[in-house]
């Protein structure tokens, strides 16, 4: 994933843009060194509908990071969200063979675990361990070497739909770039956005674009829970476009300027200009009157995405609250009112720990292709000779699986 002089590319293909962020991996970290972004036409709600339109769109970013970053663009690790995703926890036991715990112990455990039945359509995105428990001593978060009879492995598996897959690695095909993995979005906005910390004590991460609201739940350091729904910005400015009677471009233009979550942060005598439908003049209109078309909304889907965090029976353990990220971060009063829904403290989350041109990418939209370099540079010690010293087995045993996957997928595909 990372190349020869240290450059790694992330591609967030979203509803509403698609982004490109090039980083070079310099004294471990990363250092952003391009970024290019481009509006998306040819997705909805994650998933690609129109083929040429996704393609083009991922030229265009494409070659705005080449500019900046002055390098040429050839693979990528690509974001992957959409409804289409699932998720679940498996457990996997096995015997300890030597009485102590080696890597190939913890292959037949996670083995184990995976062994479920998933239907012809859905492919495994993700096995990501979240602990090891050794003859009923849990916690364990690297269990070479200890010694046992008993091996346990807790997993949280992610899977998706084989078709969305493939077209989203047809289309990076299709605009020359080769894909060398696939990640979870929100498990690439966790990494860019959430501290070691607040993933310790339990946070909530709430990634909100155009068409998706993706979830993800820590606990003890490790993903607990996550899920997808098929609703975000672009509901929003829906509602702004019919309850204002504007384009939808510009309704989207005003959610962005003038857009308010919370109706009481608004000042009583501010007002905003309506550009008009049909060539009509434009109006002035009360900028609390915006707020009221957007509050129910964004009350709406905070509610439904606190009702999958319930699902997860973690609410009462988010000690560090919930972190919102995404476009629609932005919006302001947003986190106030989250933490009304919620009942939690509730903060923006911003790319962090980087390097480079830190301003530029100092932006909830950036969230998960930021987090695809953060998330990709972790996973980046294991080379095509094996699995070669001081490398983390489970890493090495990603890479062994993206191996097959890939090659079947693009056997598939052309």
């Amino acid at each position: 994933m990372v190349t020869e002089d240290g450059l790694l590319v992330g591609l967030d293909i979203g509803t509403t843009k698609i982004c490109v962020v090039v980083a070079k991996i310099t004294e471990g970290k990363v250092n952003i060194v391009g970024i290019g972004s481009h509006p998306s036409t040819g997705l909805r709600k994650g998933v690609v509908v129109n083929m040429d339109s996704t393609v083009n769109s991922i030229k265009k970013a494409v070659e705005e990071a080449e500019l900046m970053a002055g390098i040429k663009i050839d693979s990528c690790l690509v974001g992957i969200a959409g409804a289409h995703i699932k998720s679940f926890n498996s457990n996997g036991v096995v015997a300890i063979k030597d009485k102590e715990v080696r890597p190939d112990d913890v292959a037949r455990a996670i083995d184990a675990a995976k062994a479920v039945a998933i239907p012809a359509d859905r492919e495994l995105i993700h096995v990501i361990p979240q602990e090891y428990i050794i003859d009923d001593q849990d916690g364990i978060r690297d269990p070479i070497g200890i010694t046992g009879v008993r091996l346990e492995v807790k997993t949280h598996i992610v899977t998706g739909s084989v078709s969305s897959a493939q077209n989203i690695v047809k289309c990076c095909k299709l605009a020359g770039l080769n894909v060398d993995d696939i990640i979870l979005g929100q498990l690439a906005s966790s990494e860019a956005t959430l501290t070691p910390e607040e993933k310790e004590i339990g946070v909530a991460l709430v990634d909100i674009g155009g068409g998706t609201s993706d979830i993800a739940v820590f606990i003890n350091g490790a993903i607990k829970f996550t899920s997808v729904l098929p609703y975000g910005g672009n509901n929003i400015t829906n509602d702004i476009a019919i309850g204002l009677r504007t384009p939808l471009e510009e309704a989207e233009k005003i959610k962005k300027k003038y857009g308010c979550a919370f109706a009481n942060m608004i000042g009583a005598n501010e007002t905003i200009e309506v550009p008009s439908v049909g060539g009509r003049k434009p109006r002035t209109l009360m900028r609390k009157t915006l707020a009221d078309i957007i509050e129910p909304r964004v009350e709406e889907i905070s509610s439904l995405i606190y009702q999958e965090i319930k699902k997860s029976g973690a609410e009462r353990l988010l000690a560090s609250g919930v972190v919102i990220t995404g476009g629609c971060a932005n919006l302001e009063g947003i986190a106030e009112l989250a933490e009304n829904i919620f009942n939690l403290p509730a903060r923006r989350g911003y790319p962090i720990g980087l390097g480079g041109l830190v301003d530029v990418v100092n932006n909830p939209i950036y969230a998960t292709g930021v987090g695809l370099l953060v998330y990709g540079f972790k996973n980046s010690r294991v080379r095509k000779h094996g699995f070669k010293k001081g490398t983390r087995f489970k890493d090495f045993l990603n890479s062994r699986k993206l191996l097959y996957r890939m090659r079947d997928w693009f056997k598939e595909i052309f």
